[in-house]
């Protein structure tokens, strides 16, 4: 363990500066909610007195996927939580993170102010967690700690899924996947929505062969009168089926887990370890999707992992087209033990051509199809200035003391 008593501790922020841009996508993403071709992205980048810290909003442009959306996630920290935390948030010697203490003796007690310190804001957990991820990059980086070391991580490479969106065609959605199992990856997961689902699974089951790790995900496109035809998903050997209903709909999940042999995995309706237990004592889940920022951050998401430890139930880490600052963090907790199977951790090349900071390539050799946990403090990448300036959608906006 890394003695950090002569390390500078972060006490406070100075300074908190929200960044809008706009990466190009390297080729349109479908979902049930919609399609993408462009990723616009709320970056947050804060200033403490022990160095800087970024942190990636995961919310999209629109409120298709949830009821955050880019817009009100700049205007509620512009509004509410920033001057909160300019005004508030001081924090004075090294008492330790809720969690107890973090794995391996790291305690961020400026980051695990952040979540008590915006409570008085109903909701808006994206834009909570971009604002923990920002002040939780300065804290470690200042200790000289990565997240992985921070989070308790115990592999240094993590395998890799790649998520699948919905094609125009049978044909191009063949060919994409191809392209993927050719790169590597260890786990294919498809888009589904009414009227695309047993076709195209089939066709990619019979392409991956029996072997092949294959899962769907439903983003919630399905009501409890579809339940006969996703039990008939069964027939494709699944990993498992994701959110096919709506989020706050747990009878329904629970009725589809007990008619069917491919276990119900839940994403959009866990916000965090009460939804993640009571989800799993209903019977409406067996494996859970952790996504820090759409539970208000990773202090939180390790909370969910230790609950799913506890609870003997798998987890993996999902994605939410991150640029490689929130890659960097999604690969670290992808690392912890309590993750089993492949997360949406994909290299950075699945979605952009150039990211905003250096690229993450999938391995080779043993480590074919995996990518490395960073080593580096905090994230352990570099946000790229010149692009944030580039790719800029609007003017930045500081916020100071």
């Amino acid at each position: 363990m890394n003695d950090t008593s002569d390390t500078p501790a972060a006490t406070r922020i100075d300074a908190i500066e929200l960044h809008r841009i706009e990466v190009p996508l390297v080729r349109p993403f479908e979902t049930s909610f919609g399609r993408e071709t462009v990723r616009e992205v709320l970056m947050v980048r804060v200033r403490t007195d022990a160095g800087d810290g970024w942190g990636e909003c995961v919310a999209g442009r629109d409120p298709f996927y949830s009821s955050e959306y880019v817009d009100g996630a700049a205007s509620v920290i512009e509004r509410h939580l920033g001057p909160a935390l300019l005004g508030r948030l001081r924090v004075h010697g090294t008492q330790p993170a809720p969690r107890d203490l973090l794995p391996r003796g790291a305690s961020v007690p400026l980051a695990a102010a952040v979540a008590p310190a915006l409570a008085f804001v109903a909701g808006h957990r994206m834009a909570k967690g971009a604002l923990e991820a920002a002040v939780l990059d300065a804290e470690l980086g200042a200790q000289g700690r990565s997240m992985g070391e921070a989070f308790g991580a115990e592999r240094d490479w993590v395998d890799c899924g790649v998520s699948v969106g919905i094609a125009p065609t049978l044909e191009e959605l063949l060919d994409e996947v191809t392209g993927y199992l050719e790169e590597g990856y260890r786990r294919i997961k498809l888009k589904i929505r009414p009227g695309w689902d047993r076709v195209p699974v089939g066709a990619v089951r019979e392409l991956m062969g029996p072997a092949g790790m294959l899962q769907v995900d439903a983003n919630t496109a399905y009501t409890a009168d579809d339940i006969p035809l996703l039990a008939r998903l069964d027939d494709f050997d699944l990993l498992l089926i994701e959110q096919p209903f709506a989020e706050e709909d747990l009878a329904t999940h629970a009725r589809l887990a007990a008619e069917c042999d491919t276990p119900v995995c839940l994403d959009e309706s866990i916000l965090g370890v009460s939804t993640a237990i009571d989800a799993v004592e209903r019977g409406a889940t067996s494996i859970i999707n952790i996504k820090p920022g759409r539970m208000g951050g990773y202090l939180e998401a390790l909370r969910v992992h230790d609950v799913c430890c506890d609870l003997d139930v798998p987890a993996w880490c999902g994605g939410m087209l991150e640029t490689g600052v929130g890659r960097a963090a999604n690969v670290a907790l992808a690392a912890l033990p309590g993750f089993v199977l492949p997360g949406d951790t994909s290299a950075s090349s699945r979605y952009y051509a150039e990211d905003l900071t250096e690229p993450f390539v999938l391995g080779t050799g043993e480590h074919h199809g995996q990518l490395r946990v960073p080593d580096g403090p905090g994230t352990g990448v570099t946000v790229r200035d010149e692009l944030v300036r580039e790719w800029a959608s609007v003017q930045p906006v500081t916020l100071t003391r």
